[in-house]
């Protein structure tokens, strides 16, 4: 507990007692705190790198068109959601529509010289075998039968063969994802292997472009920290509990354009833009630093001290936060020992 007193409104000996009673208590309440000690001792920190990362599919596949023909319905657009298997776009071929009504006459045809030969078989077997025709009469008819079944099968073949075309004229998304790009209007004039769309896999990376200069430094399990999206102000300053952690998962050999290109992985990319830009920081290289307890800090008159063990307040310069406090660029010197402040009333005075 704190008590105020206001000592200007007291006069002679009974104010200079209230006065020197308040000055007494208020050096004294840092003392308070003072059983809570800490050694200043020198700690590897890393160089945190501020760079923006691209947001970029894992994988991205286009569908495609497995005939030729016309688009006569388009199922799809940017932005939407499929899944593997979905139907994307149906394109139909005018020429199926009649080689499937050929394909019905020739088999109609073939039918009726079918049941005409098999006809013809019967009367030809009954004369053969009461010997009024030869064999060879007999072979032939057989043979023609053979002949116009075998026909009949393959025309049917044929109808199978169209009628899977038709059913190709779906096409179908090649996997679960985002549509990136849709290339074809309804209406439109395909060729067999055409891209109808461009699809992102559900699975998205961070991609960084670090200078040659950090290569040696980069690699694979590395922690990257991300920002919030829309952190393109080259002012920002990261701030606790305003980024998430990432790793880095693929560092790819060869240098584009003087740079080294690696692919971290963050959760909650889903509904983030493809070719999106995110401020990232990345540890670059590692040094010793003084590394002091948030709490040993406190501020006074607009500065930042710190009370060593002895009860002598000295100033601070802090420096970059880090995850066991704030580095500490001079005041204290490594094996200083230090007293944590009575309260916060102490730190925030």
């Amino acid at each position: 507990m704190v008590f105020c007193v206001d000592i200007r409104s007291l006069r002679g000996t009974a104010g200079k007692a209230m006065a020197a009673a308040a000055l007494v208590l208020g050096g004294a309440l840092p003392a308070l705190g003072a059983a809570v000690t800490h050694t200043v001792t020198a700690q590897p920190v890393a160089d945190m790198k501020s760079l923006f990362a691209v947001v970029e599919a894992v994988d991205i596949t286009p569908a495609r068109a497995r005939i030729s023909g016309t688009i006569v319905e388009l199922l799809v657009d940017e932005g939407q959601i499929v899944t593997a298997g979905q139907v994307l776009a149906r394109v139909r071929d005018p020429k199926q529509g009649i080689q499937v009504d050929s394909a019905r006459s020739r088999l109609q045809s073939l039918d009726a010289q079918l049941e005409l030969a098999t006809t013809t078989l019967t009367r030809v077997a009954t004369l053969y075998q009461s010997g009024k025709i030869s064999k060879a009469a007999y072979d032939e008819a057989r043979t023609q039968v053979d002949v116009i079944t075998a026909n009949i099968a393959a025309a049917r073949s044929d109808q199978a063969v169209i009628r899977q075309a038709q059913t190709e004229g779906q096409v179908l998304a090649p996997a679960n994802g985002r549509v990136l790009k849709v290339n074809v209007t309804n209406g439109g004039v395909i060729l067999p292997g055409e891209v109808i769309a461009t699809i992102a896999a559900e699975s998205y990376v961070l991609r960084l472009m670090l200078p040659e200069r950090h290569a040696r430094f980069i690699k694979l399990g590395d922690k990257v920290l991300v920002g919030d999206r829309g952190m393109l102000d080259p002012d920002y300053t990261l701030r606790e509990g305003s980024r998430r952690d990432g790793e880095v998962v693929q560092i790819y050999p060869e240098l584009v354009n003087g740079r080294v290109i690696a692919d971290v992985e963050v959760s909650g990319l889903g509904d983030f833009f493809v070719g999106e830009r995110i401020r990232v920081w990345v540890a670059t290289d590692a040094r010793n630093a003084l590394v002091v307890p948030r709490e040993y800090i406190y501020r006074h008159h607009g500065l930042s001290f710190v009370r060593l063990a002895s009860g002598a307040e000295v100033v601070v310069q802090p420096g970059m936060a880090v995850a066991t406090g704030v580095e500490v660029l001079s005041g204290v010197r490594e094996g200083d020992v230090l007293a944590a402040p009575a309260d916060t009333a102490v730190m925030e005075r």
